[in-house]
């Protein structure tokens, strides 16, 4: 009997033992997390936060830009406890632009880190070369992506943060203003060139920098956050370091903020983010994820000394950012727009205006050294035609661009070649309407534009109604190509915005400004 009872006993202290051990820590919480995957790197960090502090983290990397498809804070309850992000810029547009169905959540920076480039040694030293001061811009990564020297590296912005802080950056950079992009800013991309030079996306950074060690030679360069690209150089897996550089015309900065989606969990967010921000944290996040503190007291590592210089603002309209991104595209889709330039070679164009004419080419063709010259110029793999007309038709040549022997022919062109007393406005633009529409015919993939560029009125060849009636035989494949007018001299303006009305485009007004910030002003507007 007593060895009955004493089995019973220790049956019931087992079961006692087996009990408690199932029964959850009342100071225990767990919390669901939905991270970028960039900051799969904190990983390690995440069992002492849970030890000191009673909170786990369950993270889902898997946060788009703008947490979009995510059910974000609202009336109900959010699919996730906190959301934590490289930067919370896009969803917090969303949130403004949602009419009040969305709320915003309270949100706390956890650490910083500017989108940079990453530049081979030879890369970096051509560009540098050219460089004012050896400085190098954004402008200057885009010049060279244009003309083909540089191939880059950089995630995809439709879907991640990182690769949309770039794009912001290379597009205000573009914008030539200093300040927040504007709805006009967008309306006529200028990163065509640039994006010519794309060679590797990823859908996040941290894929594209897995697949930049295995294709080391697909790309000179990669744009990603500052922290990406030490960790990069740190990893022992290149066959040599990037060169970091922090753009002479300013970065996008991310601050990894952790927000907060469910207010009932306020609590233990507090926990959370007290130990994130405690000096010792903000001290190991820096070692181990090369991110800078926003404890301004833990002093920065070394490679975190250099200043970040010019902070770009993100643009404060959803519209922007969203005109931005569709803009760009996909990125595994190869550029290579077509452009018709209709060039009036009347007598009329002779002297100064002529002159300035062939210095606006030229400036296309990569003359231009400003800031804005480099955004608008040539780039590798556009289609361009050159017509040359007066009374008639007097030259015409279509190029690919491959290098710059193709630029130079085109410059031939518009350099040399005779004068014509008349001008045939309306028959060149028909002309080009049909060079324009075997194209888009040939390729519809391709983005087909016609800019006329005429200094009178139309004296010879077709009457407007019957280039209009012309227009109309030529289908849906000419109804696909706008027309940009360049208003110059004493051309008839109201004709002309007729003709950019008629065909989707606008007319350009050359006596603004000049003749070559007209050229580019127009280009990528297709």
């Amino acid at each position: 009997m007593r060895r009955h009872l004493g089995a019973a006993g220790l049956a019931l202290v087992l079961l006692g033992a087996l009990v408690s051990a199932c029964t959850p820590d009342p100071g225990h919480l767990t919390l669901r997390v939905l991270a970028s995957p960039e900051l799969a790197d904190v990983a390690p960090l995440l069992e002492k936060l849970e030890d000191d502090t009673g909170v786990e983290l369950q993270m889902t990397y898997e946060a788009t830009a703008d947490l979009a498809g995510q059910q974000p804070p609202a009336a109900g309850k959010a699919s996730y406890d906190l959301a934590w992000l490289a930067s919370d810029r896009s969803f917090l547009l969303r949130v403004q632009d949602s009419g009040g169905r969305l709320t915003r959540p309270e949100s706390t920076a956890i650490m910083r880190s500017p989108v940079v480039v990453g530049l081979t040694a030879h890369a970096a030293a051509e560009l540098r070369k050219g460089a004012p001061g050896g400085r190098i811009s954004w402008a200057d990564l885009a010049d060279a992506a244009a003309d083909g020297t540089v191939r880059f590296g950089m995630a995809d912005p439709r879907r991640s943060d990182t690769g949309r802080a770039a794009l912001v950056g290379v597009a205000t950079a573009a914008a030539g203003t200093g300040s927040a992009l504007r709805e006009q800013d967008v309306s006529c991309d200028r990163l065509r060139g640039f994006r010519s030079g794309q060679t590797l996306t990823a859908d996040g950074s941290r894929a594209l920098l897995d697949t930049y060690v295995k294709h080391q030679d697909a790309a000179d360069a990669l744009i990603a956050h500052e922290s990406e690209l030490l960790a990069l150089n740190a990893g022992g897996q290149l066959k040599a370091p990037l060169e970091i550089v922090h753009p002479d015309d300013g970065m996008v900065l991310s601050d990894f903020p952790l927000l907060l989606l469910d207010p009932a969990r306020r609590t233990a967010y507090g926990k959370v983010v007290d130990w994130l921000l405690s000096a010792d944290t903000q001290r190991e996040l820096m070692q181990r994820t090369f991110r800078r503190p926003v404890d301004q007291d833990v002093t920065p590592l070394k490679q975190l000394r250099t200043p970040v210089g010019n902070a770009l603002s993100f643009p404060d309209r959803l519209s922007i950012v969203e005109q931005l991104v569709d803009d760009y595209g996909d990125p595994e889709h190869p550029t290579g727009d077509q452009v018709v330039f209709l060039l009036d070679f009347s007598t009329s164009m002779r002297g100064d205006r002529i002159a300035d004419l062939r210095a606006a080419f030229a400036g296309l063709s990569g003359a231009d050294r400003t800031s804005t010259g480099k955004f608008a110029r040539f780039y590798r793999g556009e289609r361009l035609t050159v017509v040359r007309f007066g009374g008639r038709v007097l030259e015409e040549r279509t190029v690919t661009v491959r290098g710059d022997d193709d630029l130079a022919a085109l410059d031939r062109l518009v350099a040399g070649g005779g004068f014509d007393d008349a001008t045939a406005v309306w028959s060149a633009l028909d002309r080009g309407y049909r060079i324009a529409a075997d194209a888009v015919r040939a390729a519809p993939e391709r983005p087909v534009a016609i800019v006329l560029m005429t200094d009178g009125e139309n004296n010879a060849g077709l009457t407007y109604g019957e280039f209009l009636r012309r227009h109309a035989q030529l289908g849906p494949a000419a109804d696909a190509v706008p027309t940009f007018p360049v208003q110059f001299g004493e051309a008839d303006a109201k004709a002309l915005r007729k003709a950019a009305t008629a065909t989707g485009g606008r007319m350009v007004d050359a006596g603004l400004s000049s003749l070559s910030d007209a050229f580019k002003e127009i280009r990528g507007c297709h």
